[in-house]
């Protein structure tokens, strides 16, 4: 609720320096129009005020609900057994299924798309974020694909700049257990420390596909300095909250095809700003899918011309 304050008193000024100051703002003569002058000035303190509203609910600390965590886990369990059923059939998963996109992923596009219509779920006090994307990796065999992913100790350097740490916890056969520190930077810069749980199963000679689920996400305040400490979990600016991906790699047309969907929860943002800072939240996972493509893509290249 906006509050009243007493009126303050202004400093007391030479009206002569005002007037000078004045002129030299407007540069008042016969060309000048200054009504046109003054609603720029008023346009230009309209943004400033709501880009610095914008900043304070970007800013804000959140708490995620426990409604909100439970229509993530529906959400999440549905598309899971769409996916398995979409990896079952024999003629590929998500684009690689239609010729044409084939025919672009081979030119050296990276496409993506929202599984949601509007782009985004609402859910009690979030977002429910699902963007499928795919690129393909010419030359390049499963093997080495899968060898790349795999190495998790190294993606500090293959996803670099939003994978700013990683360790591999774990490993049992073709389950993985690994910690990521994510860097996500849009308006604000948050870092998160991350867990997931990672599965890996082969489909036939020449296809594979992976699940990774998110196990623990928690903000961390002041990153790198002495004073360093994570916030507790379901805590913060509530950029992700659950992170599930599902991935397919297939070798075929002189290459392996990559794709991933990936589900994501962030914060719901209040409806008087929705309009200004709707696309930046909505803009993040799709931004990170793409980014994580092609940083697939680049470390696979890099890595066969050593």
């Amino acid at each position: 609720m906006w509050g009243s304050s007493p009126a303050r008193r202004l400093p007391a000024t030479r009206p002569r320096q005002n007037k000078d100051v004045a002129l030299r703002f407007l540069r008042v003569n016969s060309k000048t129009d200054v009504p046109l002058k003054l609603a720029q000035l008023c346009r230009f303190a309209v943004r400033a005020a709501l880009l610095a509203g914008a900043l304070a609910v970007c800013a804000s600390a959140v708490e995620l609900k426990r409604e909100a965590a439970a229509a993530f886990e529906r959400y999440a369990r549905q598309a899971e057994s769409r996916i398995e059923a979409e990896i079952g059939r024999d003629n590929g998963f998500l684009f690689v299924s239609n010729p044409e996109r084939r025919d672009r992923l081979r030119t050296g596009a990276i496409l993506t798309e929202s599984q949601i219509p509007r782009g985004e779920l609402k859910v009690p006090s979030g977002l429910i974020h699902d963007w499928a994307g795919a690129v393909f990796l010419p030359d390049a065999t499963l093997g080495q694909v899968l060898d790349l992913v795999q190495a998790y100790d190294l993606h500090r350097e293959i996803y670099q700049p939003e994978v700013i740490g990683s360790r591999q916890l774990a490993r049992d056969g073709d389950d993985f257990r690994v910690s990521l520190r994510l860097l996500k930077k849009k308006v604000l810069t948050v870092v998160l420390d991350t867990e997931h749980a990672v599965h890996y199963e082969q489909r036939t000679a020449t296809s594979w596909w992976s699940r990774s689920r998110s196990t623990r996400i928690v903000e961390v305040q002041d990153p790198g300095t002495r004073s360093e400490r994570q916030l507790p979990p379901d805590t913060g600016h509530g950029y992700m909250w659950r992170l599930n991906s599902y991935w397919t790699f297939q070798e075929m047309d002189g290459g392996t095809y990559v794709e991933c969907e990936a589900i994501s929860l962030t914060r719901d943002v209040p409806w008087g700003l929705r309009w200004l800072i709707e696309p930046i939240v909505r803009t993040l996972p799709r931004e990170s899918l793409t980014n994580t493509l092609r940083a697939t893509r680049n470390g696979v290249s890099r890595r066969r011309k050593k």
